[in-house]
């Protein structure tokens, strides 16, 4: 028996259906995973309402799982039966209690660290990995801004970057999440809600303003963000959290200061095998160093996962969040 949850037409958590569903067998390349643990991430959210399309409905949503494999199919090689295992990349079906993926998507976990932690931590340490280390290599002696620095990304990012050297602004939404961030490497919290996050780093950064901003809320923050930036400054944009930026004339970046604007994924920076190790490799060695600690603050059985998605979309989530099979 396999359970998974599905959507049939794009639209609010209630679109989503806890069905019974055959368990299928991996295919030439592939391997069958039985979850232990999945993660919840925004762009499920952008799945679900049909921002982002996916093949043909219905169908599983999620992107991010840990488990064991249980079988592979012909020619596979790089995992067996019995390893430990997770993934962060397309294509999507991770909402499911088994499910069938390419093998070389598949990394092996280290023997200490849980496939909750592993759940909750590959789609948004990798990010975080290449927007560090690779989009814009942060360098000690730096300032940045990273928006949404009291969520799962953000929280691992300001670790990271804290780790890297480098001074951490980060925009959160309450006094409660200020305190999350500022305990997890940000020096400067703002609080959004209350605060111009334009102004703050004006004032903190003396008037020189910042090389680099992340921001994965999109619409709400992208215009003020680029008066953020130094000249010759790089806008990073990687997610869409209140909504997608709309068109602009591409000469702003001109006149704020010879801008440079990126909209990377995690997809095209593991494309490849060896990147995607890597990647991987460097996430399990800052977390398993304790530069970088993972905060599981919001479980779910996976049945429920519309709930986790009303938290997350209502802001009321810290961290990163699972569902359990």
């Amino acid at each position: 028996m396999n359970h998974a949850i599905r959507i049939h037409e794009h639209g609010g958590p209630e679109a989503m259906k806890w069905e019974e569903i055959p368990t299928p067998s991996p295919g030439p390349g592939e391997a069958l995973v039985r979850h232990a643990a999945i993660g919840l991430n925004y762009i499920d959210v952008y799945f679900r309402t049909g921002l982002y399309k996916p093949p043909s409905l219905p169908c599983v949503i999620g992107m991010e799982g840990a488990g064991t494999v249980e079988a592979v199919g012909e020619g596979v090689t790089v995992v067996r039966p019995g390893d430990r295992v997770a993934y962060a990349t397309a294509p999507i079906g991770a909402y499911a209690e088994v499910r069938t993926i390419k093998a070389d998507r598949l990394v092996k976990l280290p023997d200490d660290i849980s496939f909750e932690v592993a759940a909750a931590m590959m789609l948004q340490g990798m990010t975080v990995e290449y927007l560090l280390r690779r989009t814009f290599p942060v360098k000690p002696g730096q300032t940045i801004l990273v928006h949404a620095a009291a969520g799962g990304v953000g929280l691992i990012m300001c670790q990271w970057a804290k780790h890297l050297g480098a001074t951490v602004i980060g925009t959160v939404g309450s006094d409660a999440k200020a305190e999350l961030a500022r305990a997890h490497g940000c020096d400067h919290p703002i609080v959004y809600t209350r605060e111009d996050f334009q102004a703050r780093v004006k004032e903190i950064t003396g008037g020189k303003m910042l090389p680099v901003v992340y921001d994965s809320v999109g619409r709400e923050t992208f215009m003020k963000s680029l008066d953020c930036l130094a000249p010759l400054g790089m806008m990073v944009v990687f997610g869409n959290a209140s909504g997608a930026v709309p068109p602009f004339d591409v000469g702003i970046l001109a006149a704020k200061g010879s801008l440079f604007l990126t909209r990377p994924t995690l997809a095209t920076y593991t494309a490849k095998r060896e990147d995607l190790v890597a990647s991987a490799e460097a996430l399990f060695e800052v977390v398993r160093k304790g530069a970088v600690k993972i905060e599981v603050n919001q479980r779910f059985p996976l049945r429920d996962a519309a709930e986790a998605h009303r938290a997350l979309e209502a802001r009321r989530t810290t961290g990163s969040t699972v569902l359990l099979p």
